[in-house]
């Protein structure tokens, strides 16, 4: 039986654009509520809730019941399909992954501790394994899984391919390909700080920000900004490298060269040498659990790293104008020392808005990474993009 379609302006065709701006509202945003449906697509609660009831008849959509600030409300979610997606970070120190289903709900999730300069193809083979261990654990195979997205600390280009520069030995290798051949599966590469900024962006706190910045600050520092929800990606997918904003004139030779880059002041390398002689050798995971616990010198070293970040932050803000700013990363996530400065930072500079109404709590403090990979792969599955399989 033929689908009939109306012509350009008339009542069928309203229906049926109204109709699609709600299916691609869902498939964006997971499980949402009617109300939140219509702030997302510009149309009235009448007629979001009408166009909802006849996706439920047509069996494209389910609602589950829920509260919002003590009101009962429904939650609108794609009627599950038995395709999986993966969001995997690949960190300096610790290898996250998670499972969603199509309305990206969460079904498993593990994080592991890496050895430091973990090895490429172990750190490959050990993920696959987990992958379909993980796969196990849901009652699902492999082919069950729609695709994998990868946070790596890189550059990525627009094919969704780049190399992990920040992890040595990992320098110039085509990641995607070497775990998509272990899992054959598709593999999709994103930059941490964009996975970080996508995960706040479509799950958490910068949700229906029209432009966002966001700071992800741990064994290096970067950045990503969005407008309308999507990271700008710049040439070759370099752009958001706060960390190698100069800041010290006469400082450091940093690695990519340059002298006195924010990363030579703030990396963990340069925190851990701050505190060598008062506390011995220690790394950012060390410095971070001691400042977490009160050490008042790791809490210092742990704030003068915010106020440097938040220099920078603030400067690339007056620039850029955005209507939120968030963080995350294993430096960030010490709280209050960190957060303290960086609003510090942002409250020096007279041209910005008050901290309060700029700066906001981010919803994932550390598993940002691997939850906004999962956003990319769940995007790329849904549109259809080309991400191969290599055999």
């Amino acid at each position: 039986m033929n689908r009939v379609v109306g012509a350009p302006g008339s009542q069928p065709s309203l229906r049926e654009a109204n109709s699609s701006r709600i299916i691609e509202a869902v498939k964006a945003y997971g499980r949402i509520t009617q109300v939140e449906l219509a702030s997302v697509t510009g149309l009235s609660p009448a007629t979001v809730s009408n166009i909802v009831r006849q996706l439920l008849d047509q069996d494209v959509v389910e609602t589950t019941a829920t509260t919002r600030s003590g009101r009962r409300a429904q939650l609108v979610a794609l009627k599950t399909s038995s395709a999986l997606a993966v969001g995997m970070h690949i960190g300096r120190r610790s290898l996250e992954l998670v499972i969603a289903d199509a309305s990206l709900d969460v079904r498993t999730v593990k994080r592991l501790p890496l050895p430091p300069d973990h090895r490429s193809d172990t750190t490959l083979d050990r993920a696959a394994l987990l992958i379909s261990d993980m796969a196990d654990d849901v009652g699902a195979s492999m082919d069950q899984i729609g695709g994998v997205g990868l946070a790596l600390p890189s550059s990525v280009g627009r094919e969704g391919r780049g190399a992990a520069f920040q992890l040595p030995g990992w320098e110039e290798l085509d990641v995607d390909q070497l775990l998509s051949a272990r899992i054959q599966r598709p593999v999709l590469v994103v930059k941490e700080a964009d996975a970080g900024a996508l995960a706040e962006s479509r799950l958490g706190s910068l949700r229906g920000a029209s432009s966002a910045l966001y700071v992800y600050a741990s064994h290096t520092t970067d950045s990503s900004y969005l407008v309308s929800g999507t990271p700008l990606a710049g040439f070759r997918g370099a752009a958001g490298a706060l960390g190698h904003v100069r800041v010290a004139s006469a400082g450091q030779i940093c690695r990519c060269g340059a002298r006195g880059c924010l990363n030579t002041v703030v990396a963990g390398e340069a925190l851990a040498e701050l505190v060598r002689l008062s506390h011995g050798p220690m790394d950012l995971r060390g410095i971070v659990k001691a400042a977490a616990d009160g050490d008042p010198g790791c809490r210092q070293v742990v704030a003068d790293a915010g106020s440097a970040i938040g220099a920078a932050v603030a400067d690339l803000a007056t620039v850029v104008a955005p209507e939120r700013i968030t963080w995350g990363g294993e430096l960030a996530a010490v709280g209050e020392p960190f957060v303290a400065a960086l609003r510090e930072s942002v409250r020096a500079r007279p041209l910005l808005p008050s901290p309060d109404e700029l700066l906001v709590d981010p919803a994932f403090p550390t598993e940002g990474c691997s939850r906004g990979a999962l956003v990319a792969i769940h995007d790329a599955i849904n549109a259809g993009v080309g991400v191969t399989v290599e055999g």
